[in-house]
């Protein structure tokens, strides 16, 4: 007779097959490379007020829709660009949450004329090394980290970057792992840092 294998233990949160390859695939891995930092931040701030699992679904859309995410293409949208995606039924039909993709765009330039990078610039807010949530404690809405850095982008004129999506911003990014001491991903993303094997190459199933 067959033996069944036990699902692995995962966060709560990750329940349906969309959330689940997203929390095996991606979440909490430290990410370096601008262009995806852009499309967190512009994610991230397009989910305010919405579940994450809306946008996860819309991801794709956004995808073409905000040109892969090029901040230096998204910089330029001017109100007919705008006007356009507010038609747009792919993804989140607000022009705040729009018009703010293309002015955190143009701050997302001025970053990395001035540190290089925009991965220079915002690790630094957690001396460039992964923080890790103390074993039993509560996951937080807000740190005094993403406190300092909601303060320092919006000084920097970026939009939609409250304390609380600055932290959700960074458990994306893997500035923080904030997996439960129990989920299976905690220990691989805190020795790796990287997907785990078994999804390396399983597509995200698009919504």
């Amino acid at each position: 007779m067959a033996r069944t294998t036990n699902p692995p233990t995962r966060c709560s949160w990750a329940k349906t097959d969309l959330s689940i390859a997203y929390h095996d695939r991606e979440w909490g891995v430290p990410v370096h490379d601008d262009r995806r930092l852009f499309e967190f931040l512009i994610l991230e701030g397009a989910q305010a007020g919405l579940s994450w699992e809306t946008i996860l679904k819309k991801r794709e859309n956004y995808r073409r829709a905000f040109d892969k995410f090029d901040p230096a293409t998204v910089s330029k949208y001017d109100q007919r660009k705008i006007a356009r995606l507010l038609g747009d039924e792919g993804i989140i039909r607000n022009r705040l949450k729009i018009a703010s993709a293309a002015q955190n765009a143009r701050a997302f330039l001025a970053v990395q004329e001035e540190f290089g990078s925009f991965d220079s610039y915002v690790w630094r807010f957690v001396n460039r090394k992964p923080l890790r949530r103390k074993s039993g404690a509560p996951i937080p809405v807000t740190t005094e980290e993403s406190d300092a850095l909601s303060r320092d982008l919006k000084q920097r004129g970026f939009n939609f970057v409250g304390s609380t999506i600055c932290y959700s911003f960074m458990q994306a990014v893997g500035m923080v792992n904030d997996h439960d001491r129990k989920c299976f991903r905690h220990r691989e993303v805190a020795e790796t840092g990287i997907p785990h094997k078994k999804f390396m190459n399983r597509g995200i199933p698009r919504g």
